[in-house]
């Protein structure tokens, strides 16, 4: 006899990647099909099926959750080069000079605008976690970043008119010639940046200089996997100056380099900062905004926090650097935009500089805006806006979106939560030193990145978050804001799978979210108990002390705490769940 539950609905399974998959498959069998009887449509997002696929399967996933509307995404690989090189050594038919973005790109991105979702982050609320605070009092940490250039001395303006957006450069030839065309609305905000390439590297010289002088370990953060054509082009850079001039003086000097994506560095920085380092962000929105951190967490240390953390990353609308135009320039020349034919900046730059255009729409603001009210007057939140308003009208236009949206909901007699608007600086030392009960943190999208790590840092692990995107129109994706573990990945295949280690937390709950959305959405009161039950399970195992490697000592017993690998924590709440 069949005892499983039956499911109407069917769920989107979008396959990852490493040991995120080995948990992926091991979940979907203990608690999905084993107990459901459900449909499940399931596409391979894994980055060796994206490049033979030449990203097809990416379209793939955007359509299946367009048509049913309720799914859970695993973590996948976004390669690098030498990784990317590995898979076309692996498949030699593959043709290397004809692959889509979408074949060798971080799928994320794409997804998230191609269902015009939003993502909240939240902590999952376990009840006996405990994190030891790294005392912060007295740490000799510095943040260096440029003064001038990027996204600070840009030029931004909201257009006046629909139609498109171009970039075009003269170069040696002096005829134009378009880099790129965005299509754009009357309200939209747009924006062009740039580096010189030359401050870039006297930067680098006077950073490492610095940390040979005072004696300092080095870090050094950007986001080269998002902006390749703009972070990569200054990552590659700076470590060029720093091999040729600074590698061997540090060596000698028994310092250390280290290259960190800015997210995690980020969270580094709350979560185990060195006693004594350099930090270098070339980026100087980001840089001010961890400089400011630093010096508070150092007058005020980080104090434990009394609730959970809830951040909105508006994502959808392929706005900030996340949906920018960027690439080095390719000569000296000059940059020229145009909207709807009319010329509005143009600016000189030099073979090599980066360059970023990027836009966002008014619409799709007002929809994040409007989400972010409504989340937090359901929970409870009061909400803290991170904006740049003083020089950046790209900024200016999200409070006045903000305004708007509470027009309306007065007008259909819903007021909207308590919230404020401060710099994105204020926002983020808010949400680490001075953390209010409830609140939620609406940022945008890299900066949003870059919160969710440094709060899932004071929660204990990224396992122990869970990630929501959401679009207008009701499509849901759950998914474990962590990433696949490489290297616990290389100790699963060089054990042959003996060791498992990994926790699975973040992705249980996505799976357990998601059936507990279908279950309201076809009004199945079993499907929705038992997804709660799913939920207190895996939230009751960890009360009980099992847990994972990554959670060792981080409950309020450490003494009473069993530590398991993958397979005996999924056992645990196994057993938990009968």
């Amino acid at each position: 006899m069949d005892n499983r539950i039956n499911v109407t609905s069917p769920l989107v399974i979008l396959h990852g990647d490493e040991m995120a998959q080995v948990a992926f498959e091991q979940i979907l069998d203990k608690f999905v099909t084993a107990r459901l009887n459900i449909q499940l449509e399931e596409i391979d997002l894994s980055a060796e099926h994206r490049l033979l696929t030449n990203g097809q399967a990416v379209i793939d996933a955007i359509d299946a959750l367009q048509r049913q509307g309720v799914g859970v995404k695993n973590a996948g690989m976004t390669v690098n080069r030498q990784q990317l090189d590995e898979l076309l050594r692996k498949h030699p038919d593959v043709d290397s000079g004809n692959l889509d973005p979408l074949a060798i790109k971080s799928p994320n991105g794409a997804i998230r605008k191609g269902i015009s979702g939003n993502i909240t982050r939240e902590d999952i609320q376990f009840r006996n976690l405990k994190i030891s605070r790294p005392d912060w009092i007295g740490r000799d940490i510095e943040v260096d970043t440029m003064e001038f250039g990027g996204i600070k001395n840009s030029f931004n303006q909201l257009s006046q008119a629909s139609g498109v957006v171009k970039l075009m450069f003269v170069g040696s030839s002096g005829d134009p010639v378009e880099l790129h065309r965005r299509d754009i609305r009357k309200g939209d905000p747009w924006l062009l940046a740039t580096n010189d390439m030359e401050d870039v590297r006297a930067w680098a010289h006077r950073f490492f200089q610095r940390a040979v002088d005072e004696k300092r370990d080095v870090y050094l953060g950007l986001k080269d996997t998002v902006i390749p054509g703009y972070d990569g082009a200054m990552r590659a850079a700076i470590e060029e100056i720093y091999h040729s001039d600074y590698c061997q003086k540090m060596k000698d000097l028994g310092l250390n380099y280290y290259y960190e994506l800015i997210d995690a560095q980020a969270a580094r920085i709350v979560s185990n900062p060195p006693e004594r380092a350099l930090w270098g962000v070339p980026d100087n929105t980001t840089g001010r905004k961890l400089f400011k951190l630093v010096n508070q967490l150092r007058k005020y240390g980080i104090p434990s926090r009394s609730a959970h953390v809830s951040i909105s990353r508006m994502s959808a609308g392929g706005g900030d650097q996340y949906g920018s135009f960027n690439m080095p320039a390719q000569e000296d020349g000059l940059l020229k935009v145009i909207v709807d034919g009319e010329e509005k900046h143009a600016r000189r730059v030099r073979q090599g500089d980066p360059i970023l255009l990027m836009s966002n729409d008014h619409e799709a603001i007002k929809d994040w805006v409007t989400q972010v009210f409504r989340d937090a007057s359901r929970k409870d939140k009061e909400v803290y806006f991170g904006l740049k308003r003083e020089y950046m009208e790209y900024d200016e236009v999200f409070s006045d979106v903000i305004t708007e949206v509470r027009r309306e909901l007065a007008r259909e007699d819903t007021p909207p939560p308590s919230f404020m608007i401060m710099r994105p600086s204020s926002q983020l030392k808010k949400m680490i030193t001075d953390p209010p009960r409830n609140a939620l943190y609406p940022s945008q999208n890299l900066d949003g990145d870059i919160f969710s790590d440094i709060s899932a840092a004071l929660g204990g692990s990224l396992a122990t978050a869970s990630s929501i995107i959401e679009s207008k129109d009701g499509t849901m994706l759950f998914e474990a804001p962590h990433g696949t573990a490489h290297d616990l990945y290389l100790k699963y295949l060089e054990s042959e799978g003996r060791e498992a280690h990994f926790n699975p937390s973040a992705l249980i709950f996505a799976v357990a979210n998601a059936l507990e959305t279908l279950g309201n959405r076809e009004e199945n009161t079993a499907l929705s108990e038992y997804a709660v039950s799913l939920k207190t399970a895996l939230t009751d195992t960890v009360d009980s002390g099992i847990v994972t490697a990554d959670l060792k000592g981080k409950t309020v017993d450490p003494d009473s705490e069993r530590v398991v690998d993958m397979v005996g924590f999924l056992e645990a709440v196994e057993r938990a769940l009968r």
